[in-house]
């Protein structure tokens, strides 16, 4: 499963969807539609969920799509007192699972939660990719037909970043905060 950390500590891969966009079409570029009102509230119940669950991000990776900031930025506001490092990405917007998973693979080996702000189908497809066939059978049901707006993944392992691989990781839980 590749190296494993040295102090035993694991590493947590926060995999979220964006939350509700206004609909495409008309004259509005796909990578500036914005949330809509229930994808605002939707959110703030995510970052809620996060902040109550313990899964406050050490490190941030958000797809420049102005729906995965917004996201991110109301989100981030119900997390409590944090700080973390956050990079915004050109790369995820068109990101497919490779992409993704060489991105969380360039992560510093010292953050312990990872947040990636994404689409789908990719989000569901790099959860799937990464879940050992142990993991939560629901969850993994979930992730292989893709997940619906505001949903997160959380997959755990106490390998090092750089050395997660295809089903290395367990699939502990698949959230959409009501």
């Amino acid at each position: 499963m590749g190296a494993e950390t040295t102090d035993g500590g694991v590493r947590r891969l926060v995999l979220l969807r964006h939350a509700k966009a206004e609909p495409g079409g008309g004259s509005v570029d796909d990578v500036l539609r914005p949330l809509a009102l229930n994808g605002r509230r939707q959110a703030v119940r995510v970052g809620g969920a996060l902040r109550e669950t313990g899964l406050v991000p050490e490190r941030v990776l958000c797809s420049s799509a102005l729906r995965t900031r917004q996201t991110w930025e109301l989100l981030s506001a119900h997390l409590g007192d944090v700080d973390p490092d956050v990079v915004v990405s050109d790369d995820l917007y068109a990101a497919d699972v490779t992409d993704v998973l060489d991105l969380v693979r360039s992560t510093d080996s010292r953050v312990r939660t990872l947040l990636v702000v994404g689409h789908e189908p990719t989000m569901a497809a790099t959860a799937s990719h990464l879940a050992d066939p142990s993991s939560d059978g629901g969850a993994l049901a979930q992730v292989r037909v893709g997940v619906p707006t505001a949903t997160y993944s959380v997959l755990e392992s106490a390998t090092a970043w750089d050395s997660w691989v295809p089903r290395g990781a367990l699939l502990t839980y698949v959230g959409r905060p009501s």
